[in-house]
């Protein structure tokens, strides 16, 4: 039995009524915002936060043709866990008080070590469309690439963006004549390099299209007609801006695998690299890449660039994963040709990781798309922020000032 004189005396801590002049350093009320873009992007600090806020805003089949992927989408999850389970290893006692993010790519200059990826039909993920992207990306001096299944020309995009460093993705038509004169037109326009997309013989499963009905142009069907008392603002603006339409097509009504198995040529074979060799003069850059033997004979064929690219996970379910096949790819033509990664970068660490792997750069496709529907060109600027913010932090962590100085030291895959 505890006695009186055993139990723990309580001491109470004394307490008072705080003075109001402690109480005014801790009321930091800031004036509402009185812009709502604004106000909806300061939640945002990560691209899953612009993701959860573009899948809000979206009307679902226009988001889910962006953040799907091919049948079980197994190709993307494994991109992005790829990403998620490598472990990073720094080293300390570096001084790294001043971040140099610039690098070169594809012969010029980047101010960070990615570029914007080309992505089809962007309008309808925001009525602002490429020009919004290719803006942003001049202010930050990185390079965008126009799809020829952009929703801009060439020629507007360049009147739109002047400054911009812009790159043209091509995929070869049927049609070949066809094929020449998008490639005359994107030369005329100012475009530094053609980057070939080869990983499209036939369109993809993209489910998710499927069940949601998705057709180019988006048609008014009952349940369109539903999910615009949701969206109404996103209706509003597609039906009061130019009509949805690919810039590189007199006119188009169907999927988009439907379009894909119309016009893309499945009997695309290393003679069609070589004749395109031969009529580009600037940089060419083959998009799609999946093994270092692949890797080997488009460089041999006279590609300038690969991309290491299972295209976003959209075309073959269960293809390589883009990270873990990098440093094969590099192995194999990194003295020769510069390699690039696409697929599943969703942070400004991911970017870091690639390179350090050996990639010269990475292109970013669905984040700046995910920032585009958050919030049109002031989401991307956004994004922009918050992917050079990550870069830079995560080369500090590491223990390295430059781009130029990661090494695969810096990074282990799992």
């Amino acid at each position: 039995m505890t006695t009186s004189e055993e139990r723990p005396l309580r001491v109470r801590t004394p307490r008072r009524l705080p003075r109001p002049s402690e109480l005014r350093p801790l009321l930091r009320l800031a004036r509402p915002d009185p812009d709502p873009t604004r106000r909806r992007l300061a939640r945002a600090h990560t691209v899953g936060d612009l993701r959860e806020i573009a899948r809000r805003r979206t009307p679902r089949a226009v988001f889910d043709y962006t953040d799907g992927a091919a049948e079980g989408e197994r190709s993307l999850n494994r991109a992005r866990e790829a990403f998620a389970a490598l472990e990073f290893r720094p080293s300390v006692l570096r001084d790294v008080s001043h971040i140099d993010t610039s690098t070169t790519l594809l012969g010029g200059p980047s101010a960070l070590p990615f570029a914007f990826a080309p992505t089809g039909f962007t309008r309808m993920m925001h009525h602002a469309g490429e020009p919004a992207v290719a803006r942003v990306a001049g202010r930050i001096g990185v390079p965008h690439t126009l799809s020829t299944m952009g929703t801009t020309s060439p020629a507007a995009l360049a009147a739109a963006a002047p400054h911009t460093r812009r790159w043209f993705q091509l995929y070869l038509w049927r049609d070949r004549a066809a094929s020449e004169e998008v490639v005359r037109r994107a030369a005329e326009a100012g475009n530094e390099a053609i980057m070939l997309t080869v990983d499209t013989p036939v369109g993809g499963a993209r489910l998710r299209d499927a069940y949601n009905g998705l057709t180019i142009p988006p048609a008014l069907t009952a349940r369109t007609l539903f999910d615009m008392a949701r969206h109404p603002h996103w209706w509003a603006n597609v039906l009061t801006t130019d009509p949805l339409e690919f810039a590189a097509l007199t006119s188009w009504e169907g999927t988009v695998a439907e379009l894909i198995d119309s016009m893309f040529d499945p009997a695309l074979t290393l003679d069609d690299l070589t004749w395109l060799r031969s009529t580009w003069n600037g940089p060419l850059v083959v998009k799609g890449v999946q093994t270092a033997e692949d890797a080997r004979r488009v460089v041999d064929a006279g590609a300038d660039a690969v991309i290491v690219s299972n295209h976003g996970g959209r075309q073959l379910d269960r293809a390589p994963v883009p990270l873990e096949t990098l440093p094969s790819v590099v192995a194999e033509v990194g003295g020769e040709a510069e390699v690039l990664l696409d697929t599943g970068i969703m942070s400004g660490a991911d970017i870091v990781a690639a390179v350090a792997l050996g990639a010269s750069g990475c292109l970013v496709g669905r984040a700046y798309l995910y920032a585009l529907m958050a919030g049109g060109e002031q989401g991307v600027d956004h994004l922009a922020t918050i992917l050079t913010a990550e870069i830079r932090r995560t080369m500090a962590l590491l223990g390295v000032s430059s781009v130029k100085d990661l090494t695969p030291d810096h990074v282990r895959l799992r």
